[in-house]
């Protein structure tokens, strides 16, 4: 069956694994809770997993050819135990050369590594969502000029992979502002929130992609993302959506920030 496509919340940090004891801190109980419920929410259980994370960037977009890609644990001052977390699904080379094909066929240069470790855009979210680790997963990489209508190109190239059930998923978060940390933004965070999301789910999809690949025109824009490379996994899951329908699927507030996540189809 036509799997979705996703773009969802992954949290700072380890933030779901904070606890030594394995629980979930209190402030990110909701969108812990938001992730668990995603495989039963989908109409079957995908073949694969397709991810692009905010925290990979490469000259061009890259495919990850490995067989079992290890942890990257690029995040800092966090407690000890949270560097020996472990979630070991196998890679997907086969889907890997698929997705190159597909972008190569769109007119993009693509870019292949076999060695890098899966980051925590990866692994902190998909270890909440498919716990078990046992579906092969693909990332691709951001492309570095953080282009936005480039971006939803590239979605809009790997689209056809729904289809063979692959589930197309985008991590980031909607709201992206380290500076504004400790203060309170909610205002702020909310008008920007309520900007996207009308434009993410302009029932127009034409003006849906036109909308978003405008996103820095959105009110507060860029005090929501001093820098976008948080923000460009919704491009590759909105160009990946298609001609869907596309529904918020998911707010809720931590940090003082306003967090959506988003389906189509």
């Amino acid at each position: 069956m036509r799997q979705p496509s996703l773009f969802l919340p992954h949290g700072g940090g380890p933030c779901f694994f904070l606890n030594p004891d394995g629980s979930c801190p209190p402030a990110w109980r909701e969108m812990r809770d938001y992730l668990a419920g995603i495989l039963p929410a989908l109409p079957e259980r995908p073949r694969a997993i397709l991810i692009v994370s905010g925290h990979w960037e490469e000259a061009d977009f890259t495919v990850h050819s490995g067989r079992r890609p290890g942890l990257l644990f690029d995040y800092g001052g966090f407690p000890e135990h949270t560097y020996r977390l472990r979630w070991d699904a196998p890679g997907a080379p086969d889907l890997a050369a698929r997705a190159r094909q597909l972008l190569e066929g769109a007119g993009f240069k693509v870019g292949e590594n076999d060695a890098r470790g899966w980051d925590h855009g990866v692994f902190i979210p998909m270890k909440v969502a498919v716990p078990d680790a046992d579906i092969p997963t693909l990332q691709v990489s951001l492309r570095a000029d953080l282009d936005p209508a480039t971006h939803i190109r590239a979605g809009q190239a790997l689209e056809s992979l729904r289809d063979d059930g692959v589930l197309i998923v985008g991590s980031g978060m909607s709201f992206h502002n380290m500076r504004s940390l400790g203060q309170d933004v909610t205002p702020q965070a909310d008008a920007f929130d309520a900007a996207l999301s009308a434009a993410v789910t302009d029932p127009d999809p034409a003006a849906r992609r036109r909308r978003v690949a405008n996103w820095a025109s959105l009110p507060l824009a860029r005090f929501a993302h001093p820098r976008e490379e948080h923000l460009l996994p919704l491009m590759v899951a909105l160009g990946a959506g298609g001609d869907d329908p596309a529904v918020h699927d998911h707010r809720d507030h931590v940090l003082g920030w306003t967090v959506s996540a988003f389906r189509f189809g």
